[in-house]
């Protein structure tokens, strides 16, 4: 077993690096994922299990970190060689020491990356007019997402390197095989790559963030993640939807400063329409005004016009702006609102009428025709069989 550990003792330590470095990057990640498929109430227990594996899983990489450096000193010496305080000495000097300083230069840009970034993009964000303060965070909180996501990457990518570099393993042929692979593989990566341009301008443009509720590619539902290669929704039903963004053609945005009420209301024919209006105004004014709800309502929704001469009745069209996210609640209010409303001032909200004529009468009541002697209905001015007029003179 030892001969093996120095025999492949470079490869066992750049494996379990690597391995390291990628666990401390995708620990939260993992413990995010865990606990939205664990049940709430057994969220404290699951991290507490989460944290004690990956401690556990830290510590044996750290050991065989610790068994690959061991082997690699005693190689240079023979496999037989015995482990003297000249050696490590002498291999710390030459290569530990830069090793060290890599680690810890990744770690300290991690750190850096981690807590500069926030507060500079919330400096460096543009606010456009009409933002609102929960706007603002939401697309703060979708850039800071992405490029935490791109610094990792990145960070890690450059330690990889330079630490196979100080460990005097070519990284040159493996860029140029690297290189070749994506030529051939960039053929086939056309989607990839129409993606990830699709995302920058998304995020750039600031089309939606994670918190809106977006119509994307015929799918409508609550943004939980936007990355550069998709956006995943979240419907009414609760199916999670991973949309690719070079899929989008048309992105429509809900929430964006303000949201609308947008509601129409039939009345029958015989109502007084003027008195409809008050009713309706004042019921939106009330609304506004109630302190339970006037945190929510940007203007009183209010009547803007007749709308349509029904079947039924008439639609009347009502509109007012409230916060982003909020017009189901203020409209399924102004609906029970204005039922009551109705009720007390007598305005009746119409169905579907339908009268029914169960074939002719003919009864002496039913005007006969002089000319085709055919018979009508009662109050007819004119033959509904020849045309003639109906009147005795």
């Amino acid at each position: 077993m030892w001969d093996w550990f120095v025999a492949n003792g470079i490869p066992i330590l750049i494996c379990s690096a690597i391995g390291l470095i990628l666990l401390l990057f995708i620990r939260h990640m993992i413990i995010a994922t865990l606990e939205k498929a664990t049940p709430k109430k057994k969220h404290d227990t699951a991290e507490r299990y989460i944290n004690l594996a990956v401690w556990i899983f830290g510590g044996i990489v750290l050991v065989i970190i610790a068994t690959a450096v061991v082997a690699v000193i005693t190689s240079r010496e023979g496999v037989a060689a015995i482990v003297t305080p000249d050696t490590v000495k002498a291999w710390f000097l030459e290569h530990g020491a830069k090793l060290l300083v890599i680690l810890v230069v990744g770690f300290g840009l991690w750190f850096a990356l981690r807590e500069l970034l926030p507060p500079l993009v919330r400096r460096t964000i543009v606010k456009t007019k009409g933002e609102s303060k929960e706007g603002i965070k939401k697309r703060t909180d979708t850039l800071m997402a992405v490029l935490m996501g791109a610094g990792k990457i990145t960070i890690a990518v450059v330690i990889v390197f330079m630490l196979l570099s100080e460990l005097d393993i070519p990284i040159g042929p493996a860029l140029a095989g690297l290189g070749i692979a994506g030529v051939a593989v960039g053929f086939g990566a056309q989607y990839l790559i129409r993606d990830l341009i699709a995302g920058i301008f998304i995020i750039s443009e600031n089309q939606y963030r994670v918190g809106d509720v977006a119509k994307i590619a015929d799918t409508t539902g609550l943004v939980e993640a936007v990355t550069l290669r998709k956006t995943v929704l979240r419907d009414l039903d609760g199916i999670v939807h991973h949309v690719p963004n070079g899929e989008i053609r048309v992105a429509s945005n809900f929430t964006r400063h303000f949201a609308r009420v947008n509601l129409n209301i039939s009345v029958s024919y015989g109502t007084d329409l003027d008195h409809a209006i008050s009713v309706i105004n004042r019921v939106g004014e009330e609304l506004a005004a109630d302190e339970n709800w006037s945190k929510l309502i940007m203007s009183a929704p209010q009547v803007l016009r007749v709308q349509k001469l029904g079947d039924s009745g008439i639609e009347l069209k009502i509109v007012g702006d409230v916060k982003p996210l909020q017009h189901w609640a203020v409209m399924g209010e102004l609906r029970l609102r204005l039922k009551k409303a109705f009720d007390e001032e007598g305005i009746e909200i119409p169905w579907p009428h339908i009268k029914l004529y169960f074939g002719q009468s003919k009864t002496n009541d039913n005007p006969i025709c002089k000319s085709c002697s055919h018979p009508n209905l009662p109050g007819s001015n004119f033959c509904s069989n020849c045309g003639a007029s109906l009147s005795s003179d």
